[in-house]
């Protein structure tokens, strides 16, 4: 009978995802990697496989998270504008808090990892598509209660749109834009709804 990990999965993913995020996939060696996620070579291998596997996991673990709490907010919010606009304020706050924004880089690292993992690639487009949906089932909502006046054949364009300024925000806090920047950005694309 084999021994009980001696750590909490995922805790150690969403450590992960710290780490992969501030050094980057291909920056972020082994020893780095076990060190802060304070755990033995072998129990890595254990759980998660190699530290591409370990990296695989942490984003999809990440990834979901986001994409679950985004569901919730627009589907829960009777103003799709205002639920959009929580969203995009709660990116920027993250993004400006520098002990959490480095879980929000992975998606940089995999995006460097697509075009040579398919993985990756089906994953990212995958959520891509997903995200597009909430964003266009939530403007649907928005169009129908009259809240927007949208033609119809805009609605898949805009969702995209906003979708694309999700990810966005993260690179563009990746370069050093200050929180001011991110908010602005954010207001002026908020106006794409009005």
């Amino acid at each position: 009978m084999g021994r009980a990990k001696e750590f909490d999965t995922e805790h150690v993913l969403r450590k992960a995802t710290a780490v992969f995020g501030s050094h980057g996939y291909e920056g972020t060696s082994l020893t780095v990697l076990l060190k802060e996620l304070g755990i033995a070579r072998q129990s890595l291998y254990d759980t998660y496989g190699t530290k591409h596997d370990l990296f695989v996991s942490a984003l999809k673990f990440y990834v979901h998270q986001k994409t679950q709490a985004s569901i919730k907010l627009l589907n829960e919010c009777t103003s799709v504008r205002l639920g959009v606009e929580q969203m995009f304020n709660e990116a920027v706050r993250v993004l400006s808090n520098e002990e959490s924004r480095n879980e929000c880089f992975i998606i940089n690292s995999a995006v460097e990892q697509a075009p040579q993992n398919h993985e990756i690639a089906a994953f990212i487009q995958e959520n891509n598509k997903q995200m597009e949906e909430v964003f266009l089932e939530a403007l649907i909502r928005g169009r129908n209660n009259g809240e927007l006046r949208h033609a119809e054949e805009e609605l898949l364009g805009l969702a995209r749109f906003l979708n694309y300024f999700r990810l966005s925000l993260t690179f563009t806090a990746k370069s050093g834009a200050r929180s001011e920047v991110l908010q602005e950005l954010v207001r002026t694309t908020l106006t794409v709804m009005d």
